[in-house]
């Protein structure tokens, strides 16, 4: 069966294609932006898509702002969990947590807001970063009857990558679109793909999806 057809029966999940996350944003990602053609082209052939925003409050633990004598990626220990510690982004209701302006949202069903608890950060798309609270992404997935995911979206080597992982910790046949990623490394891009390559996910590109 070829991807074209695996997709419209599986779900899409575009992770943080954000202002905050692309160039011009506080915490940009190199090519950020670039991705976004590449999502608009496939999203329209899955069976289902969804996206996830950060969405912290201002003052969230994540921000190196919080934690005076600290500065941008330091990292801290939060009630027992390692916290990695950014430039404010992302803060609910500002023009930085918003969609990248040409991301085209009509193909989204669903979407997710994650990391909004002013204690807890949340890479994943489907767990905060305590491991154990659900974003609710799962068992609506589960609930629509999809077993088969694919997900692209901002960083490859950040909250790509813990979603990735979850899906498939929660089972979930799980697929990862290079091309509509971007990481905020080269190198740590690359050995995030591998470890997850390694742990079952398959890695493919857009146009085996949307030619």
């Amino acid at each position: 069966m070829t991807l074209q057809c695996l997709a419209q029966k599986s779900a899409l999940i575009v992770v943080d294609v954000q202002n905050d996350f692309c160039p011009g944003g506080s915490l940009a990602i190199q090519g950020g932006g670039e991705i976004v053609d590449a999502v608009n082209r496939v999203a329209p052939r899955f069976g289902y898509a969804a996206a996830t925003k950060d969405w912290h409050p201002a003052g969230h633990v994540s921000f190196a702002s919080s934690h005076p004598g600290k500065k941008p990626f330091d990292t801290v220990l939060v009630g027992g969990v390692s916290q990695a510690l950014w430039p404010d982004h992302c803060v609910q209701g500002t023009p930085g947590a918003e969609f990248h302006p040409r991301l085209d949202s009509r193909p989204f069903a669903a979407l997710i807001h994650k990391g909004r608890k002013a204690g807890l950060d949340s890479y994943s798309a489907f767990f905060e970063n305590d491991g154990e609270t659900p974003t609710g992404l799962g068992f609506l997935l589960r609930g629509l009857g999809y077993g088969r995911l694919f997900l692209c979206g901002l960083a490859t080597d950040v909250c790509v990558y813990y979603s990735a992982r979850d899906a498939l910790r929660l089972g979930f046949e799980t697929y990862l679109i290079e091309d509509a990623c971007r990481g905020v490394s080269r190198k740590s891009a690359e050995e995030a793909l591998a470890g997850l390559k390694n742990a079952g996910v398959f890695i493919v590109a857009s146009e085996e999806i949307a030619p």
